[in-house]
């Protein structure tokens, strides 16, 4: 008998693997149903930015999923993060965005200052605008202050989890000097986050084993 389906939603195929695994570790009888829109970034990164047919094509993604059979959607990048936050509600089962559990997390653990991290401006833009909301919502009594870099070099690194990490410790040991904590605002840069947390010597958060608890929480109530 398989366990509750779960359709993983990304935008990189390099998001894809780090999903699964967290989820395998984490919620292993999920039956998980990959959907891939390898065009989303770069039609985000045009002109008209995320534009409200990009929307419109992200919530058809979903409502895909959901007719599909899917008990939970992940979202596995952080610019579908605005779209999980309009449909959730409203949805019949429950759609994640890609960092919602980790943002929990972050609030609940207090931290003074959050270096995020992403290879994006996009995602970067996205995430910390997000993340400085969850934050001022669960935790406005910490005062977390939220900065960001962009590591450009952490696309063409993906690949290669000994090269990510010396591409992004490389570029966040400046702003994570004062940082008690680093968010990786990608799915793709998630399998560096043990390895980082090491160079840097501060916790390292990242969306897809976060994801898989909220998921067992939310699904099989524990």
């Amino acid at each position: 008998m398989t366990g509750p389906r779960i359709a993983l939603i990304s935008a990189v195929a390099g998001a894809m693997a780090p999903a699964a695994e967290a989820l395998g570790a984490g919620f292993p009888e999920a039956e998980l149903w990959h959907l891939l829109d390898d065009r989303l970034l770069s039609d985000a990164g045009g002109p008209a930015g995320l534009s409200g047919p990009l929307r419109a094509r992200m919530r058809r993604l979903v409502e895909h999923a959901v007719a599909g059979g899917a008990d939970a959607v992940l979202l596995t990048c952080s610019l579908y993060g605005v779209v999980a936050q309009e449909l959730d509600p409203v949805s019949a089962v429950p759609v994640l965005a890609p960092d919602r559990a980790a943002f929990e997390r972050l609030a609940t653990d207090r931290h003074q200052h959050v270096l995020v991290i992403a290879s994006l401006e996009a995602a970067l833009q996205d995430s910390t605008d997000r993340l400085r909301a969850a934050l001022a919502r669960r935790a406005p009594e910490a005062g977390t202050r939220v900065s960001g870099v962009v590591v450009p070099g952490a696309l063409r690194a993906a690949g290669d989890i000994e090269d990510l990490v010396r591409v992004l410790a490389a570029a966040a040991s400046g702003p994570a000097a004062t940082a008690d904590a680093v968010f990786l605002a990608q799915y793709s840069l998630a399998p560096a986050a043990r390895a980082l947390a090491v160079a840097l010597g501060v916790p390292v958060v990242s969306g897809p084993t976060s994801a898989a608890h909220a998921l067992r929480a939310l699904l099989k109530g524990d």
